[in-house]
């Protein structure tokens, strides 16, 4: 077995230049439906994270003092909390809608490729 050879293949492969067949535009068209509510989900998650950790930090007083910042710390940890509860619905929704807007295309393509 001559693993010279295998690698000077695997690294001309990685050069050679490479023809967008309909399988990759598949693929592509299937990331194109779900990237914006990953991206959505992702990013409402941080932040509904970082709301709810703010309440928390209110809440235990580790910045403010007061009843007043105890009380505003509760809030405003229920309110993160709450998003982070609704995150995955939201989420589950805007896929239902990509999905749904590029359906149509997705199936023609596969179609196409499986050959019926």
């Amino acid at each position: 077995m001559n693993t010279d050879k295998i690698w000077a293949e695997a690294i001309a492969k990685e050069y050679a230049p490479k023809d967008d067949s309909k399988v990759t535009a598949l693929k592509k068209l299937d990331k194109k439906a779900k990237l914006p509510a990953t991206v959505f989900a992702y990013s409402f998650g941080i932040v509904s994270s970082l709301v709810a950790g703010l309440g928390m930090c209110l809440a235990m007083q580790v910045i403010g003092e007061g009843t007043a910042m105890l009380v505003l710390g509760i809030i405003i940890g229920i309110i993160g909390f709450s998003c982070c509860g609704i995150n995955y619905p939201i989420y589950k929704k805007l896929l239902e809608k990509g999905k749904k807007k590029y359906a149509f295309e997705i199936v023609e393509l596969a179609k196409e490729i499986s050959g019926d």
